[in-house]
């Protein structure tokens, strides 16, 4: 039996080789759920103040970290009797895992082909759209390259890094690039956003395509440089819970979290667009 929670710090830790990349953060959850949504992520009416016991897992992209883990914050203040894991990676790491039969009860992703995958494998209900995030350009505090724009990245002499092409923020700057007619080639190719964010960060960068969301979590450590007008490097992120939950009420119920206007102003606040 757990001890009663006391606020405490997230645990990060790593969860399996194949999410080496990825960070878990547990929360130890008190009180009781106001609502839940149906098993498609649609909002659905109250429980009627049923208790929700076992232990969730929640896969969701990088860049979710800080919005996910303040929604696991107030989850924490709404539901009794469960704790919450959340695995933070590439959004094409967490649809193999659970396309390996991982258990896991929500997936968010920052790719709405990846999640189209994941629904039509039979993993995965109905998902929602509940935010979008656009590319910036992170530069290190003082913008030591005197990056000013996205042909700037196109320079050799500019140390840039990227995400790998298979996950979403990878994909999405190759698809800038394509447009804008540039090539780059990037030092480093980072299993996800936030192993991008590090680089620049730690200054071992001029620069990385990131998310605007991930400027604005890494406060005065970086400077963010605006894409150009008309880059389309906007993308949508889709949420569902998993056809296999091994707790299906307690993830529809975050799932109800996060399309609530308590979700919604969250998101906001760290960066994320409405859908």
């Amino acid at each position: 039996m757990r001890r009663p929670a006391r606020p405490r710090s997230p645990r990060v830790r790593p969860v399996t080789a194949a999410l080496a990349v990825a960070v878990v953060t547990g929360l130890g959850l008190v009180a009781c759920a106001p609502g839940a949504a149906d098993a498609s992520g649609s909002t659905a009416e109250p429980t009627g103040g049923a208790t929700l016991r076992g232990d969730l897992t929640v896969l969701a992209a990088a860049s979710l970290t800080e919005a996910f883990t303040a929604l696991g914050e107030r989850f924490e203040a709404a539901h009794a009797g469960v704790h919450v894991t959340f695995v933070f990676a590439g959004s094409s790491a967490l649809a193999a895992q659970v396309a390996d039969g991982a258990p896991a009860d929500v997936l968010a992703s920052a790719n709405p082909a990846t999640m189209d995958e994941v629904v039509a494998a039979g993993h995965a209900h109905a998902p929602v759209v509940f935010a979008t995030n656009t590319l910036r350009i992170a530069v290190p505090r003082g913008n030591p390259g005197a990056v000013t724009g996205l042909d700037d990245l196109a320079d050799p002499a500019v140390k840039v890094a990227l995400c790998q092409p298979e996950v979403p923020c990878g994909t999405a700057a190759a698809a800038v690039l394509a447009r804008a007619g540039l090539e780059v080639t990037p030092v480093t190719l980072e299993p996800d956003v936030k192993a991008v964010l590090a680089k620049v960060r730690l200054g071992e960068v001029d620069a990385g395509l990131v998310y605007v969301t991930d400027v604005v979590a890494a406060g005065d450590d970086v400077e963010g440089v605006d894409l150009p007008p008309g880059s389309d490097a906007t993308t949508d992120y889709p949420v569902a819970t998993l056809t296999a939950a091994p707790h299906p009420d307690a993830a529809a119920a975050f799932v109800d979290l996060v399309l609530s206007p308590t979700g919604t102003e969250v998101l906001s606040a760290a960066g994320f667009g409405r859908p």
